[in-house]
């Protein structure tokens, strides 16, 4: 039976790696998944969904007002679409996730949505509200705090470490920007205005965080 997931973290827990990997898995059976990515990610060029490891795919880029319901039968034009992936999920409209509810329940395709959870407020995003509501079955993608604690927040940072509270929700940024951390450290840093280790990474592990980490 085919079902939606929501495959959900912060950043930096490998989410676009394993929605690639997980594509590579049909492909490598006869299988053809169809993968959807926001418009707004054009960072690799627009269509195509890359990892913060290098690896990519192409993928039908996907504009605010555009119906997935539409797209994934226009896919069927082309032969069998045994699985939709979504990447950066949590960009997509109440209605979009209505239609990747309506590909399962009426096209009988299974659909792997993969997206971010909260943003750097501790806030859901839209798409991720509603696949938390709708989807089948939920999948937390995990990855650790520099405190050593399970994280599940993020927090923007300004160049010193602290967090920044106002803001997009959508803002181009890297390790330099954003940092995951648990919720008790979210607390500290959000609120009590403590500051953050950052990564030490270079100039080449840019991404997409709240909005659309690459990972």
């Amino acid at each position: 039976m085919a079902k939606l997931y929501f495959y959900y973290s912060t950043m930096n827990a490998g989410k676009t790696t394993v929605l690639l990997q997980s594509a590579y898995n049909y492909s490598e059976r006869g299988m053809r998944p169809l993968l959807l990515s926001p418009a707004i990610d054009h960072r690799a060029g627009s269509g195509v969904i890359r990892s913060r490891v290098g690896i990519e795919s192409p993928a039908l880029a996907v504009g605010p007002d555009d119906d997935l319901y539409r797209l994934v039968e226009h896919a069927l034009d082309d032969g069998q679409v045994h699985c939709v992936l979504t990447d950066e999920s949590q960009f997509f409209s109440r209605q979009q996730i209505y239609d990747l509810t309506e590909v399962v329940d009426r096209l009988r395709i299974p659909v792997l949505a993969f997206g971010l959870r909260t943003d750097f407020r501790g806030e859901l995003f839209e798409g991720s509200h509603y696949l938390l509501a709708w989807a089948d079955e939920l999948k937390e993608l995990k990855t650790i705090c520099h405190t050593g604690a399970k994280a599940t927040m993020v927090v923007r940072v300004d160049p010193s470490g602290f967090a920044l509270s106002e803001g997009a929700q959508v803002e181009i940024g890297g390790n330099d920007r954003y940092v995951p951390v648990s919720r008790a450290e979210f607390k500290l840093v959000f609120h009590g205005r403590k500051r953050v280790r950052l990564f030490e990474t270079d100039s080449t592990s840019e991404q997409l965080a709240l909005g659309g980490e690459k990972v």
